[in-house]
């Protein structure tokens, strides 16, 4: 099944290519320009690596961009096992996507406060650079808000993985766990955040799962004998 196997690697790269522009702006970034707490140590260390920060905005743009693109590859491959599943997947993605690109502006408006536009004159540098800080934080409860969708779309795509039989259904259980995971962690970080590291360490292990499949995908791909999708259920 020749046509499978593009598909599935094919969203297995789409899926890599997602991660990598996603997770740069949201693992790499902020570690290296974020001070917390500090927004004179921040402010100096963002201006002095704009086009790092500029990067970042663009990378997760394209992030969100690619995810399309990328479900889309997906719900080709497993639209045939249950469609109303395939369709919820294709769905809870696409409801992240204006998410991401709203919580952007977040970001933009943190750099034009450091920049120091004229119009922003009758605010002081250490008012803009504590406005800029707030909208930082503002851009990070943004990502715990997306989070949520980045788990849900996990629970679908992980029953349709465990109904296809043409892939391991222990990568489908191992995505249910992921999906609940990372809305447990947006949960927490909202409800009490003093507990995030708690539930950031347990949710480690299950969070790989993504990994795992995206990996598969482009590695493995289908089982071609068993390649056979199953009938909707009603």
């Amino acid at each position: 099944m020749p046509s499978a196997q593009k598909s599935a690697r094919t969203a297995g790269a789409l899926y890599l290519l997602t991660s990598i522009f996603a997770g740069l702006p949201l693992l790499y970034i902020p570690g290296k320009l974020i001070v917390d707490g500090d927004a004179s140590s921040t402010a100096q260390k963002i201006l002095a690596h704009e086009f790092l920060f500029r990067a970042g905005l663009v990378s997760e743009l394209a992030g969100a961009v690619l995810f399309i693109f990328m479900v889309r590859a997906l719900y080709r491959l497993l639209h045939q096992v249950n469609q109303s599943r395939a369709t919820l997947m294709v769905t809870l993605v696409l409801l992240s996507v204006p998410i991401t690109f709203v919580n952007v502006l977040n970001e933009t408006a943190a750099l034009a406060l450091l920049r120091g536009a004229n119009f922003l004159a009758p605010f002081d540098q250490a008012h803009r650079e504590a406005l800029a800080l707030f909208f930082l934080g503002l851009h990070g409860d943004g990502v715990a808000l997306a989070n949520i969708f980045w788990g849900l779309w996990l629970l679908p795509f992980g029953a349709l993985v465990i109904q296809s039989k043409f892939l391991p259904r222990f990568l489908g259980v191992w995505l249910i766990l992921d999906g609940l995971a990372l809305v447990a962690v947006s949960l927490t970080a909202l409800l009490i955040p003093a507990h995030i590291d708690v539930v950031n360490r347990v949710a480690m292990l299950p969070e790989l799962g993504e990994l795992a499949t995206m990996l598969w995908l482009l590695i493995k791909g289908v089982n071609a004998s068993t390649f056979e999708p199953a009938r909707e259920s009603t």
